[in-house]
């Protein structure tokens, strides 16, 4: 005897393509809406494949009106029907149901998740729903191809990803922001005889903290490897609740050896014109859904406060330019004579050689000045870190950031100092403790090379790629200060 054939469930994403007309397809998803006229239902059904719905048309007549009363937003339901071509105005097909079987009640009462517009607000409020809007179901799946797309972009060149350490003993940027690793009772922790907390009885014997990068490690790695690449999260303690900040995210950084300033510069376009390009490439539908949002969301401004471009003119922006080099130096001077200086625009005025660039002088280089992106070089030591590379006049450093419209700096790295004594005299000055380091510095001792490398935020893309405005809404579950909710 012949078994009963199960059907196989068709994705919506291949189904809203199909003409396979008078097909029987079986479809699974979420409810978007529920429309309801004579003795029809019209229900919007959402997997997540694609922006887009599947109309599935109920006829009283076909399904049980137990179980159509069951079906609100947000209910999940598996529909066998028969695919046909639709009358309707925008889609190519729809779903005739011959069964329809609800999967998971949702009660219309309880579920915050409204066929309306909500607050982005009110969805970081509810993050554990929002993937199922139209919004969110984007972001993640533009998130999803980026992600890919760094790993297919160094692997094609030759590059091994490399696992660093999350749990570290060193802080790379000396910044000392850092999340304690520890397994004491905080209440009672063993001390010395000094009444210090003793390290040294805790798990690793020794203070430990989450990483605020791989870079360190990486460039063992890559003083072996050639070169490689780490994609792994990490973490700041900076007490900063603003729209650019996270306490966990991620961090693409390449290693490369035998590789000076220029090499990383070079690399850092390729690899962002190369992610730029793939995002329209494979994230079309997506990106015309977070456009029209900008455009939507632009008409509510006033008009100087508009952008000048929308957002894949953005993308293409970052394609069509060759990147501008500049030294520090000349970026100072720039901004000293520019008319954002003069009539008192910056709020944060500058005043010398030495400073720190903020943002918004940032984006007047790349936005107003040069019209292209910005690749800035040979920055003040004394606001670098102390593995950069320093330059001969004794002031500078072989430092580079790269600069965007809207972001500012996305990627920010240098050419690593080499040189033993160099570094070593450049860790006192910065009481950073040399024999906590000697693993990094025995890299210089034995068979040390020229080496660069450089730090993209994942995030800070997600940002660029997808035109939104807060990084909370840029990785599923964000972290920050007083919020750990999900």
């Amino acid at each position: 005897r012949k078994k009963n054939k199960i059907m196989k469930r068709i994705k919506i994403s291949e189904l809203t393509n199909s003409e396979d007309f008078g097909s029987e397809v079986v479809v699974m998803g979420w409810v978007r809406t529920v429309r309801v006229s004579k003795n029809v239902a019209f229900i919007a059904l959402n997997d997540g494949s694609s922006l887009r719905n599947a109309q599935i048309v109920a006829d009283f007549s076909t399904i049980n009106e137990d179980i159509l009363s069951r079906i609100h937003t947000g209910t999940s339901l598996s529909v066998v029907g028969k695919l046909v071509e639709s009358m309707g105005k925008g889609q190519k097909n729809e779903v005739q149901a011959t069964k329809i079987e609800v999967l998971g009640d949702s009660d219309p009462d309880l579920y915050p998740m409204q066929a309306k517009r909500h607050s982005l607000e009110f969805l970081r409020e509810n993050a554990h729903l929002r993937f199922r809007t139209n919004l969110f179901g984007a972001i993640n799946r533009v998130r999803h191809h980026m992600i890919f797309a760094i790993h297919k972009f160094f692997n094609d060149r030759g590059f091994y990803n490399v696992h660093t350490p999350i749990i570290t003993a060193s802080d790379c940027e000396g910044a000392g922001e850092m999340f304690q690793v520890t397994t004491f009772d905080i209440n009672n922790p063993p001390r010395t005889p000094e009444k210090e907390i003793d390290w040294s009885e805790d798990f690793f014997g020794r203070q430990t903290n989450l990483t605020v990068s791989g870079q360190l490690e990486g460039e063992l790695a890559a003083l072996a490897l050639s070169q490689i690449y780490t994609f792994g999260p990490t973490f700041r303690a900076e007490n900063s609740n603003t729209s650019r900040h996270l306490a966990e995210f991620w961090m693409i950084e390449p290693e490369v050896a035998f590789a000076d300033i220029h090499d990383n510069m070079d690399l850092a376009e390729d690899m962002l014109k190369y992610l730029v390009q793939y995002a329209l490439d494979n994230c079309a539908e997506d990106l015309e859904f977070l456009e029209q949002r900008l455009i939507n969301e632009e008409k509510e401004k006033p008009q100087n406060e508009r952008s000048a471009m929308t957002l894949r003119e953005k993308l293409r922006f970052v394609l069509d330019n060759k990147f501008e080099r500049i030294t520090y130096t000349e970026a100072i001077e720039i901004l000293k004579n520019s008319p954002d200086q003069k009539k008192n625009r910056f709020a944060y005025p500058i005043k010398e050689w030495g400073a720190d660039l903020q943002s918004e002088h940032e984006r007047y280089l790349v936005e107003k000045h040069f019209k292209k992106p910005v690749i800035l070089t040979d920055y003040p030591k004394e606001i670098k870190a102390f593995y950069m590379k320093q330059n001969p006049d004794g002031k500078t450093v072989a430092a580079m950031d790269v600069l965007f419209p809207q972001i500012g700096e996305i990627i920010g790295g240098s050419q690593r100092e080499e040189d033993l004594d160099k570094l070593t005299t450049r860790m006192k000055e910065m009481n950073i403790p040399a024999e906590s380091m000697w693993w990094y510095l025995d890299t210089r001792r034995f068979g040390t090379v020229v080496h660069s490398g450089y730090g993209l935020g994942f995030e800070r893309l997600m940002l660029f790629v997808t035109g939104m405005g807060n990084i909370r809404d840029v990785i599923p579950f964000p972290r920050t200060p007083k919020n750990a909710e999900f």
